[in-house]
């Protein structure tokens, strides 16, 4: 009955499951098929043992009576060997045939949660790309990469492992309670009395596990943290010498990690041996009381082993019971956990079948954005018009909104007031992927993906591209990488490592760089991605950055002068607003902020 209600309390959270319960419907009907089977052949070998175990007592019965008649002992003798080879050849084989529909059972049960895992995985995963950055700020990547991968793991052991006992809790209590009070009713009754008590111990103790287990998951968790955190921090450490500090925080993290472990292995010691005697126990009594029946004369020697055979079969399904309990109450929580993040809606529209066209303008109308919680706007009131083919350039210091202004450019959020025209039409209704598709972004901060140099330039392009290879060599050069890969032996195969760290910043930026120039865009948006190169590689890069901006649309940001003095046209940021609009030359005229930063930098160099 527990588990009953259990399935039903986790109901609610676990019906989100039911599509795919459908969609493998052929391999879950099939499962409960070889499930009801299997069980038929574990039930007819009980039925054969008692039908020998009475026959050789007759048999023998009659040989006693038959003593002094040598012929007809013979006979008997002959008959009772070749019924006993023909019980154990029965018996032998169907538990071959029992043992056949297992496998089938597990191989429709079990995979069909292991393509429930795969279909939930990538529905969460999918899901995910598809929230914005508001969502990401809101929640830890740690939890996210839970949800995918822990609470996934629970789910599935609810689909597969939980539903087949399930089933074989169900199936196999009918089929042998049915043929149990066929054969003998009141011995029955007797035998099946102490295994609710037995369940309900096992449903307890496996509680118990269970929160132990949880507690070491979540230590391992903390654990496997703080080593991944040490090891990407590993030059800081070295460089401060606190390895041993490093050391002793560990061993205090592992001494948690121990204690709760042996805490577990405590609770394991005392449960495996209740099992084994609470099993023993149950077939001691079945014995007992089938003896009293024996001699009673209600019952026979040959059903005393039946329903020994009958209890041992029972034991299972009874004992999994607290544990297929366990299974469905952690996947209810789990995946309540997942629908939490399934049922969170993108705050933007991604317009999939609408259409979205560059061809003449880029226009800021009173875009004004504030960051949540915040009270102060990181941009207000911004107002500009890029035309195609022409280059922009934003300077100002940090905390100026140059970024703020990018990432509502390249719709990472929408502003809190205003608009952004593409063409003169709204970029909120536009097809977001489209216009990311004309896009080359290089942002401040570089990520590269643990792989080759090749592909992190080529992320982002059509990899099946002929002319790939040609294309990464062609972008390397424009972003002055080519000379840099000399130093590695692997060349343009080389590993950059995690977060690119095989590499210098500037290295990064350069990859970075190469891997915007690839795409051939319509738009290149440059995001104070040269700070991090030296006077001559960044003169390089711009230089260029002239030859390959023809037809395009350039957006240069940066607190560098020497880096957007070539604009068309410069804008300078300052608190979020405009304070200067015009070229190098009318800006160095103004005598302004521009001018001031310029003469500072200029002497600097």
């Amino acid at each position: 009955m527990s588990l009953v209600f259990l399935l039903f309390a986790g109901l609610k959270a676990l019906k989100h499951l039911n599509k795919y319960f459908l969609k493998y419907k052929v391999r879950l009907i099939l499962g409960v098929i070889f499930v009801a089977a299997s069980n038929l052949f574990a039930i007819f070998p009980a039925q054969l043992v008692r039908k020998s175990i009475d026959l050789i007592k007759s048999h023998l019965e009659d040989l006693v009576q038959a003593k002094g008649n040598n012929t007809l002992t013979h006979k008997l003798g002959e008959d009772l060997g070749s019924a006993i080879l023909y019980f154990t050849f029965l018996v032998i084989a169907f538990a071959i045939i029992r043992g056949l529909f297992m496998y089938f059972m597990r191989q429709t049960i079990i995979v069909m949660s292991r393509k429930i895992e795969y279909d939930l995985k990538n529905e969460i995963f999918n899901h995910y790309q598809l929230l914005d950055q508001t969502f990401y700020r809101n929640n830890r990547i740690g939890d996210l990469m839970s949800r995918i991968s822990e609470d996934v793991s629970r789910v599935r052991m609810y689909v597969g492992p939980a539903l087949m006992y399930a089933i074989n809790l169900v199936v196999t209590i009918i089929l042998v309670l049915i043929v149990m009070f066929a054969v003998n009713a009141r011995l029955t009754w007797l035998v099946i009395a102490p295994l609710p008590i037995l369940s309900f111990a096992i449903y307890k103790i496996n509680n118990l596990i269970n929160t132990r287990s949880d507690a070491i998951q979540a230590q391992l968790s903390t654990l496997t943290s703080f080593v991944q955190e040490a090891f990407s921090g590993i030059r800081v450490i070295k460089s401060f010498a606190s390895e041993e500090s490093s050391q002793q925080q560990f061993e205090k993290e592992t001494q948690i990690y121990r204690s709760k472990q042996m805490s577990l292995a405590k609770v394991d010691a005392f449960f495996f041996p209740l099992m084994v005697f609470l099993t023993g126990l149950s077939s001691l009594i079945t014995i007992y009381i089938g003896g009293l029946e024996v001699i009673a004369g209600r019952a026979s020697i040959g059903n005393i082993a039946e329903f020994v055979i009958y209890v041992n079969i029972l034991i299972w399904p009874v004992t999994s019971l607290g544990y297929t309990s366990s299974l469905v109450q952690r996947a209810a929580a789990s995946q309540a956990r997942i629908n939490d993040f399934l049922e969170t809606k993108p705050s933007m529209d991604l317009n999939p079948q609408a259409a979205c066209t560059f061809d003449q303008s880029i226009e800021f109308k009173n875009v004004t954005y504030t960051y949540p919680g915040k009270s102060i706007p990181a941009l207000n009131q911004i107002n500009f018009k890029i035309e195609k083919g022409s280059t922009l350039a934003i300077l100002g210091t940090t905390g100026a909104g140059k970024t703020t202004l990018i990432q509502l450019l390249l719709r990472l959020f929408d502003p809190s007031n205003g608009a952004i025209l593409i063409d003169g039409k709204d970029l909120n209704g536009l097809n977001l992927k489209k216009w990311k598709d004309q896009i080359g972004y290089v942002p401040q901060d570089v990520f590269l993906f643990s792989d080759t140099i090749e592909n992190n330039i080529a992320f982002g392009i059509n990899s099946e591209d002929k002319n790939l290879q040609e294309k990464v060599l062609e972008a390397s050069k424009q972003a002055s990488l080519t000379e840099a890969l000399t130093g590695f032996k692997d060349g343009i195969k080389t590993k950059v490592g995690e977060r690119g760290i095989t590499l210098s910043g500037g290295q990064k930026q350069r990859v970075a760089i190469a891997r915007a120039f690839i795409k051939n865009p319509s738009l290149l948006v440059l995001d104070d991605c040269l700070s991090a190169l030296d006077t001559q590689t960044e003169s390089e890069i711009l230089k260029q950055l002239q030859e390959i901006k023809k037809d395009k649309t350039s957006l240069i940001v940066s607190h560098r002068v020497s880096s957007v003095k070539d604009a068309d046209r410069i804008l300078v940021l300052h608190q979020g607003k405009i304070i200067e609009d015009g070229t190098h030359a009318q800006l160095i005229q103004l005598n302004g902020s521009y001018s001031e930063i310029y003469n500072k930098q200029k002497q600097e160099e």
